[in-house]
């Protein structure tokens, strides 16, 4: 009994220690991002709060805390509070089934760095990300605005639609690996290869359906400024639009774990077992390692926002059905095919 109170006292101070470096993250991806925009458009971007800039994500919070807070007259109250409430909840609980580590050995007891190794890992993910998309159409329709509405379908619609693709994608990777847990996964790629050697195709249709379902440029026609002012959360104000920016930045933080992890070995680096270190240093290394597979992965997606020009509405769709679902069923044909001869 007191064995299993300590092992949920432990689980929940990982759970708080995930949340909070989540959080984090997402509040000073905002900062990197205005940075590398600044950099890319040869500007200094923010510098006046503290050192660099560095002060200038909590100058943000506090301004958005502190600001009006206002609900248009004819929305629908419920819907519009709920609806970034989903949003960030689901964007947090994605990270629930990742592996951030192997396991750290304190006395006798060996203690997993991930808060729940499902069997089912990617389902999972894929279920919650599902959930995602009803924030985003709650905010859009009980805002009572047609822009916000126009934004919300457009987010739905592309979510949808380039699930599919990510679906195939993903089904040809378990055909690699043989599980659906993401521990499991991580862990078949500790002594070969990693699994972008065997799905470069998978890998490149998985990252683009990323794209789409963070809604990051070029895939961010459901805020499109130009068109829709600000898109689905267009009516919003306060931390209820800080919530929709938040969730954002967690997604895309969640989005580079899960694709680490799939596909470039997670918190395996080669060569790392070979090493004659203490575990739990081996351990905290995995976990250092993983961080600057997400890191990168984040910088690639701030890149190409400040690179590529947004598409058309209807160039997004077409993009999603004609090609990338034709080119992942030919991808599954061919992984399947190829497993089939090997074996």
């Amino acid at each position: 009994m007191i064995l299993d109170i300590a092992f949920i006292i432990y689980k929940l101070i990982l759970i708080a220690i995930i949340f909070g470096i989540s959080l984090f993250i997402a509040m000073y991806a905002t900062l990197a991002e205005r940075k590398i925009a600044g950099f890319m458009q040869d500007r200094h971007g923010p510098n006046r709060a503290g050192p660099f800039g560095m002060l200038q994500p909590l100058a943000d919070g506090v301004k958005l805390f502190f600001k009006e807070e206002i609900i248009p007259g004819d929305a629908n109250k419920k819907l519009f509070i709920l609806g970034p409430c989903i949003a960030m909840i689901t964007a947090c609980m994605t990270s629930a089934v990742i592996p951030w580590g192997t396991t750290l050995e304190i006395g006798n007891k060996s203690l997993p760095l991930v808060v729940t190794d499902l069997n089912i890992g990617i389902l999972y993910v894929f279920g919650v990300v599902s959930l995602g998309v009803y924030g985003i159409m709650f905010g859009g329709w009980a805002s009572n605005n047609k822009f916000s509405l126009l934004g919300a379908i457009r987010a739905s619609s592309q979510m949808i639609s380039y699930e599919i693709a990510m679906g195939f994608a993903i089904i040809s990777l378990l055909l690699v690996t043989g599980s659906l847990s993401l521990k499991e996964i991580v862990e078949g790629q500790a002594n070969s290869h990693w699994n972008i050697v065997y799905q470069p195709l998978g890998f490149l249709i998985f990252i683009i359906c990323v794209f789409a379902e963070t809604n990051r440029t070029p895939f961010d026609l459901p805020e499109c400024e130009t068109e829709l002012v600000g898109g689905y959360h267009t009516e919003y104000s306060s931390m209820k639009l800080g919530f929709y920016l938040f969730s954002e930045y967690i997604n895309m933080f969640v989005a580079s774990a899960v694709m680490s992890t799939l596909y470039f070995g997670g918190y395996h680096l080669p060569f790392i077992s070979s090493l004659n270190l203490p575990h739990n240093l081996i351990a905290m290394i995995g976990v250092a390692a993983l961080f600057i597979k997400i890191f990168l992965f984040m910088f690639f997606f701030m890149w190409v926002r400040w690179t590529i020009p947004r598409f058309r509405y209807d160039q997004l769709m077409n993009l999603g059905w004609k090609i990338l679902i034709p080119l992942s069923i030919l991808n599954l044909l061919i992984t399947g095919l190829v497993i089939l001869l090997v074996k």
